[in-house]
């Protein structure tokens, strides 16, 4: 499969088989986070990998959970990212957002769903997880078996912009 097939089969899974992710699976995707790029190679990321029934529970809470058996909690320490001399951007939380779509990817192709969210209670997530005080929630990678129909591939042509109206040539 090629890399734009696998990008047109990705969707935001909202309903999930109670079947567990294996273990093998798994590792591929925290693997497809450990080679993405990060701004100046800093790796400021920290992956939490939530998946026993007691853990995962506590997101009922949260977040508008999605019942997935297995919850990513990506976190930034900024302090570790690169930043930007000219404004000070820090890119912690763009190396954070890389990771985890490398992560949506890799699970894609591996036939499994994901959903990337980012509404959530972060000092929730952090304390009720036992998260260092530098590791900021970032946002949360739902992963799991899709439970339903896919979309269609075809769908981006009506739910897209045109191309014409995002990018510009000078």
């Amino acid at each position: 499969m090629s890399i734009l097939d696998t990008m047109r089969q990705r969707y935001s899974v909202r309903s999930y088989q109670a079947r567990p992710v294996e273990p093998e699976k798994l590792a591929q995707i925290l693997e497809a986070a450990h080679i993405a790029p990060t701004a100046a190679n800093r790796q400021p990321q920290r992956i939490v990998v939530v998946q026993s029934p007691e853990q995962v529970a506590k997101f009922r809470t949260l977040c508008r959970f999605r019942e997935s058996p297995v919850v990513l909690i990506i976190c930034a320490v900024k302090s570790e990212a690169w930043v930007r001399a000219s404004d000070g951007f820090n890119a912690a939380v763009v190396d954070a957002t890389i990771i985890t779509d490398h992560m949506m990817l890799a699970a894609t192709e591996l036939g499994l769903g994901s959903l990337w969210m980012s509404s959530f209670d972060v000092p929730g997530v952090s304390k009720a997880f036992d998260l260092p005080a530098d590791w900021e929630p970032i946002q949360l990678l739902c992963l799991g078996y899709a439970e339903g129909q896919a979309p269609s591939t075809t769908r981006f042509a009506e739910v897209r912009k045109p191309l014409s109206a995002t990018v510009f040539w000078k």
